[in-house]
């Protein structure tokens, strides 16, 4: 009893812990006044108000939304050729193609940003709203190839083979087999890219920094003339938005299948 007791303890330490900075940010965006002050002074939702009511705001949230929209949807259509490419071959040197994805995800964001960086100064592109969206599905291709690899890996070729045998072409099989099978793996790749893609600020910054203020953009631009809660409240939502796409996931989804674990009943 004793030990389940510092067990519980322990671990709600350590959710207090990991949530303390989002409680204090939290806290710091429905300050009364326009002051960094944690517990706050007062209550107000001004704030959160004002990312939908100033035009500066109102439109770094839409610019992060239809860029993360563009940059998830993109990296998906580039993902799913390839995990299927990479599942239907079962190449030896397949894999390579999976670290060469996974490079860009795997270096420090400067370095891939100071690359697209390059890239677009070069060919005259620079500042245009498409760069930041190819930019970032190539930064971010590895989520959806990881758990679009993951579906197609679980996926049973005898049910493959048996369509192919009873004479249904690639086609059918693709849209009554594979696809009800991978969606679970489809959605949270979409999501993963999304979310990651909202909350994004080098690459982006890299791309379209002086030409395209996105959220994340918005709130270092803003830093430059002083500190508002506005700032906190930007955090806050970012926090909840991911926290929602991730709980929905959850709640419709298979957790064990997302996560790459064989069901009980294969088992």
């Amino acid at each position: 009893m004793m030990a389940r007791f510092f067990k519980i303890a322990f671990m709600a330490l350590v959710a207090l812990f990991l949530s303390g900075p989002f409680l204090t940010v939290a806290g710091v965006s429905v300050n009364e006044k326009q002051s960094l002050v944690f517990p706050p002074e007062g209550f107000s939702l001004s704030w959160y108000g004002q990312l939908f009511t100033d035009p500066a705001w109102r439109a770094a949230l839409v610019h992060s939304l239809l860029l993360a929209s563009g940059a998830a949807a993109l990296a998906l259509a580039i993902a799913f050729p390839l995990s299927w490419f990479l599942w239907r071959r079962g190449a030896p040197w397949a894999k390579i193609f999976l670290v060469l994805c996974a490079a860009p995800f795997l270096l420090p964001p400067v370095l891939p940003g100071l690359g697209v960086l390059a890239l677009w100064a070069t060919v005259g592109a620079y500042g245009q709203s498409w760069t930041a969206v190819i930019s970032h599905a190539i930064f971010f291709v590895t989520l959806p190839l990881v758990t679009l690899s993951l579906g197609f890996a679980s996926i049973d070729r005898s049910l493959v083979e048996a369509a192919s045998t009873m004479g249904a072409n690639d086609r059918t099989v693709m849209r009554t087999i594979v696809l009800p099978l991978i969606l679970p793996y489809l959605v949270s790749g979409y999501a993963f890219a999304f979310v990651l893609s909202l909350n994004e600020y080098i690459v982006a910054y890299m791309t379209v920094g002086f030409t395209m203020e996105t959220l994340p953009i918005k709130v270092f631009n803003a830093l430059r003339y002083g500190y508002t809660p506005t700032m906190a409240a930007a955090a806050v939502l970012f926090v909840t938005v991911a926290a929602l796409v991730f709980g929905l996931i959850a709640r419709f989804g298979n957790i064990r299948r997302l996560l790459g674990a064989m069901s009980s009943e294969a088992s």
